[in-house]
C-alpha cells in the first residue's frame, strides 16, 4: 500500500512538473514569460555540435552510397547489421563483368584474337573487383564506422544531456515566474495594509493572508535557488561534454587520412591493374583494322607523362602505324614485309604461328587468304598471323 502511495505521489508530482514545464515553454513561445538565455560559449558549443551532427551524416551516407550504389544492397547490409549478423557475401559489379568477359572469350575461343582479348580483360576486372571490395572493407573499419559511432553514441549522450538542460532551464523560469507572483501579490497585500481598516476581524483575516503571502514567497525563493543550481550544473555538465566536438573533429580527421589512403591504394592497384593489361594486350595503335576490315578504332588517350613514366610507354622509333591503307597495299603486293608484334598470341592450331610481344616477324599476303590473317614467317617457322597484333615496319 505504501508502495502505491509513492508511486501515485511521484507520478503526480512528474504530471505537475511536466504541465509547469509545459506552461512555461508556451509562455515563452506566445512573449508572456521571461527565458534564460544561456551563456554566449555554451551557445556557440551547442551550434557546433549540432552542425558537426548534420554533416557528419550527410558525408556518412553519400559515402555509404559511393561504396555501395546499390539502395537494396545497402538496406540488406543495414537489416544484417541491425541483427547482428554476417551479410552474405555477394559478387560485385567488377566481378561479374569480368567472368562475362571470361566466359565469353571461352566460347569465341581462346585462340582467336577477340576471345583472348576478352579473356584477359575478364581477369583484369575481377582483380579490380578484389581490389573494390578491399577499399569497401577498409573505409567501412576506418571511415564510417567512427562516424557511425559519433551519431549513434556521443551525439546521442549531448542531446540527452542537452535535453536535460533544456527541462531545468524551464524550471528555473517557471521559478522565477512563480517568485516574481509571489513578490507582485505580497507587495499589493502589503499596499493595503497600510490603508486604514475598522474591524477587528478584518485585520486579522488580512493579517492571517499576509503571512500566508510571505511564507509562499520565502517558499519561492527557496524553490528558485534549488532550480538555478540544478540548472547550473547541468550547463557544466553540457559544456563539458560539447567541449569534447574538437577531439572529435581531431578523430574524424584520422579517419579521414585513413579513407583518402584507402582511396589512393585502391585507385594505384586499378590503374597497375590496366597498366599490365595494356602490356597484355599490347600497345594499341592509334588506328587498327577490326575484325570486318571497314572500322578503324579511336586511338587510346595518352597519359600525363608525371602519371606513367617513360619507361612504361613502348618504344615507336622506326615504325610506321598500322593503318587500313598500309594493310590494305600489302594484302594486295606480293612482296613481303617486316612487321613488329604488338601482343602475344598463342596458335589455335599448327596452321598458325605462335607470337611473342615485341618480336619482329616476316609477313606477306597469300591469294585467298581471310582479310583478317597475313602469313608470317621467324625462321623456318610459318604460319598464318591476325593482322591485329601486328605493326608494319619502315
Amino acid at each position: 500500500m505504501n508502495i502505491m502511495d509513492f508511486n501515485v505521489k511521484k507520478l503526480a508530482a512528474d504530471a505537475g512538473t511536466f504541465l509547469s514545464r509545459a506552461v512555461q515553454f508556451t509562455e515563452e513561445k506566445l512573449g508572456q514569460a521571461e527565458k534564460t538565455e544561456l551563456d554566449a560559449h555554451l551557445e556557440n558549443l551547442l551550434s557546433k555540435a549540432e552542425c558537426t551532427k548534420i554533416w557528419t551524416e550527410k558525408i556518412m551516407k553519400q559515402t555509404e552510397v559511393l561504396l555501395q550504389p546499390n539502395p537494396n544492397a545497402r538496406i540488406e547490409e543495414f537489416v544484417y547489421e541491425k541483427l547482428d549478423r554476417k551479410a552474405p557475401s555477394r559478387i560485385n559489379n567488377p566481378e561479374l563483368l569480368g567472368q562475362y568477359m571470361i566466359d565469353a572469350g571461352t566460347e569465341f575461343g581462346p585462340g582467336t584474337a577477340y576471345g583472348n582479348a576478352l579473356i584477359k580483360c575478364g581477369e583484369t576486372q575481377k582483380r579490380i573487383g578484389t581490389a573494390d571490395r578491399e577499399l569497401i572493407q577498409t573505409s567501412a573499419l576506418n571511415f564510417l564506422t567512427p562516424l557511425r559511432n559519433f551519431i549513434e553514441g556521443d551525439y546521442k549522450t549531448i542531446a540527452k544531456e542537452r535535453k536535460l538542460l533544456q527541462n531545468k532551464r524551464l524550471d528555473l523560469d517557471a521559478a522565477k515566474t512563480r517568485l516574481k507572483k509571489a513578490k507582485a501579490a505580497e507587495t499589493r497585500n502589503s499596499q493595503l495594509n497600510s490603508a486604514r481598516l475598522e474591524g477587528d476581524n478584518i485585520m486579522v483575516n488580512f493579517s492571517y493572508m499576509l503571512n500566508f503571502l510571505h511564507v509562499k514567497w520565502l517558499k519561492s525563493e527557496q524553490e528558485l535557488r534549488i532550480t538555478q543550481s540544478e540548472f547550473d550544473r547541468q550547463a557544466e555538465i553540457t559544456r563539458l561534454l560539447l567541449e569534447g566536438i574538437s577531439s572529435t573533429h581531431a578523430h574524424h580527421l584520422r579517419c579521414l587520412n585513413d579513407f583518402v589512403e584507402a582511396q589512393m591504394t585502391y585507385y594505384a592497384q586499378c590503374y597497375q591493374y590496366m597498366l599490365d593489361l595494356q602490356k597484355q594486350l599490347g600497345s594499341f595503335p592509334s588506328n587498327y583494322l577490326s575484325n570486318n576490315n571497314q572500322t578503324s578504332v579511336t586511338p587510346v588517350p595518352s597519359v600525363l607523362p608525371n602519371a606513367i613514366g617513360s619507361s612504361a610507354m613502348p618504344s615507336t622509333s622506326g615504325l610506321v602505324i598500322t593503318s587500313p591503307s598500309n594493310l590494305s597495299d600489302l594484302k594486295e603486293c606480293s612482296g613481303s614485309r617486316k612487321a613488329r608484334v604488338l601482343y602475344d598470341y598463342d596458335a589455335a592450331n599448327s596452321t598458325e604461328l605462335s607470337l611473342l610481344a615485341d618480336e619482329v616477324i616476316t609477313v606477306f599476303s597469300v591469294v585467298g587468304m581471310d582479310s583478317d590473317w597475313l602469313m608470317g614467317e621467324r625462321g623456318n617457322q610459318k604460319g598464318k598471323v591476325p593482322i591485329t597484333y601486328l605493326e608494319l615496319l619502315n
